[in-house]
């Protein structure tokens, strides 16, 4: 082993984790086994003593004292109890006994590999538990009170990047008239040491930013150079981007973002780690209907996106929500006519088709496209929603199926008047002092059933347009679609609510333990809630 890891040809970090495991479990379990007389059954029964106790107890009564030294016992000296080592740790001290012993046979020490029949165990199925949005909320609201500190978490959020690789990020990485930011580095720590060194991947990649990221960045930029005018100095074109130094002439240390990250949370009463606001970049991408190769781009994943999906898809479902998109998307529609047709205003938009079609509905609806006006021909269209020629026209196939505009073979289609449109209608909503509002969009009065409450939040006025639909349940979002806007009474709002339950695997009995909220496309707050019990 020592040999082996002279002339590993690792990252420092990796080497020294790798020397660590054959310290503390590989060499005094079997450290001491001639090479000769390793088998197969030798790996198995180490592999099931890590699987025993993590600590490689003789089975005997023991006492954990709480430290090493001399001291008086107290509540915090307790009996031991065994603890099986993590299979990922297991599978990473099969990796390091699998480098050394094919070295030995390289070096003609044994004619063959022994751990080759071992049975390693199964690689874990990969498990992110990113921060809810709602704690992903309260994380960023709490960090505001030290504005450069609020920017590194939100750029971990937006960009999904590595704590190094924000330590080593440069100021001449961030293009802000571009709004793009380069990710070409990253800063290791080993101890107390810190250095420069390649991305995990040897990727370098190119993030976009969005305007609020840039803005934020901005800000940060003018106080950097504030900071360092008082001082006396000037903020060089390669000064650090996070630095604790007036002129970011130094880079902070991963594990002091690591360490005040943990005191943050810890604060909030939230189980999380830093490396967990990655994941939170990666699901959110994801589940927004990102592709799987973007995501991949973004965060510096290999394998062009094989490692997103192993680790990601499986927690939201990416790629069976994808195929089914796929399908509906080639299957032809029922007749008009037939009883179960699902009108506009029931209509979930899963397809691209049936998204365009429902924007241009409510554009029609609202009179930004007048009634006897044409339709913008499927070229515009195709290049207006980002969709193919042939999606286009089965959009406007809906559209007159709708009974909203007139279209015939070899002529645009012409928007038709909506003289028997419905009015508007009113709604009644109490805040929580008890006084009744009126608005005029949702029809809720004293006949709906007791058990129904429509809470009205940031505002009772809805907006024209798609609508997004959020199921939450006891505060974590189960499931989203976007919507043309929907008929807002009790029994339309419960039926939405059923069908989101039975969409995401629960049952009717659970009802009350869901809540729907209606928001706006793209939007945080709730414009609507709905709670239904059982």
């Amino acid at each position: 082993m020592e040999q082996h890891f002279a002339l590993l040809e690792v990252e420092r970090t990796t080497r020294s984790t790798y020397e660590n495991l054959a310290t503390t479990h590989i060499l005094p379990l079997i450290g001491k086994v001639k090479l000769a007389a390793l088998s197969s059954q030798v790996f198995d029964s180490f592999y099931a003593e890590l699987r025993r106790c993590r600590t490689h107890c003789n089975r005997r009564k023991a006492i954990e004292h709480w430290k090493r030294t001399s001291h008086g016992c107290d509540h915090r000296c307790r009996p031991h109890v065994c603890k099986p080592l993590a299979q990922s740790t297991i599978r990473q001290i099969h990796v390091v006994l699998s480098g050394a012993l094919r070295r030995a046979v390289r070096w003609q020490w044994l004619a063959r590999n022994p751990i080759e029949h071992a049975e390693p165990p199964r690689q874990p199925p990969a498990k992110p538990q990113p921060p809810t949005s709602e704690e992903a909320a309260r994380i960023l609201n709490a960090s505001w009170d030290d504005p450069d500190w609020a920017v590194l978490i939100w750029l971990t959020m937006v960009t999904g990047s590595r704590r190094g690789e924000l330590c080593a990020l440069r100021w001449h990485d961030v293009d802000l008239v571009r709004e793009v930011l380069r990710v070409e580095r990253s800063v290791a720590q080993l101890g107390s040491e810190t250095w420069e060194k390649d991305t995990k991947t040897r990727q370098h990649r190119r993030i976009a930013l969005d305007p609020e990221s840039v803005t934020l960045l901005t800000a940060h930029r003018a106080r950097c150079m504030e900071l360092a005018a008082a001082l006396g100095t000037e903020l060089a074109l390669d000064a650090y981007v996070f630095s604790g130094s007036g002129d970011g002439s130094t880079h902070l240390k991963p594990k002091t973002i690591t360490r005040r990250y943990s005191r943050l949370v810890q604060q909030l009463g939230i189980q999380t780690t830093f490396h967990k606001l990655r994941h939170y970049s990666a699901t959110e991408l994801i589940a927004s209907g990102v592709d799987v190769r973007t995501v991949a781009g973004r965060l510096g994943h290999g394998g062009g996106g094989a490692t997103t999906l192993r680790v990601y898809a499986a927690w939201v479902s990416e790629a069976d929500q994808r195929a089914s998109s796929g399908l509906l998307d080639r299957l032809p529609r029922r007749p008009t006519g037939d009883p179960g047709v699902v009108g506009p205003d029931e209509l979930f938009a899963r397809s691209p088709y049936e998204r365009a079609a429902m924007d241009l509905r409510a554009q029609i609806l609202d009179g930004t496209i007048e009634a006897g006006s044409p339709l913008p021909t499927v070229l515009d269209l195709s290049e207006r929603y980002g969709i193919a020629v042939g999606t286009a026209n089965r959009a406007v196939g809906l559209l007159k199926e709708w009974g909203l505009v007139d279209a015939r073979r070899g002529a645009r289609a012409i928007v038709l008047g909506r003289d028997e449109a419905d009015p508007p209608a009113s709604v009644i909503t109490r805040d929580e002092g008890g006084d009744a509002r009126q608005t005029d969009l949702v029809e809720i009065s004293e006949s709906c059933p007791p058990a129904v409450q429509v809470v009205a939040q940031a505002t009772a006025q809805l907006p024209d347009g798609l609508l997004e639909l959020v199921l939450r349940r006891r505060g974590a979002d189960v499931n989203r679609v976007v919507t043309a806007p929907v008929p807002l009474n009790a029994e339309s709002l419960r039926k939405l609510l059923l069908d989101g339950i039975t969409r995401s695997g629960g049952s009717d009995e659970e009802i009350g333990q869901y809540e729907l909220e209606l928001r706006q496309v793209g939007a945080s707050d709730a414009l609507l809630t709905f709670v239904a019990s059982a």
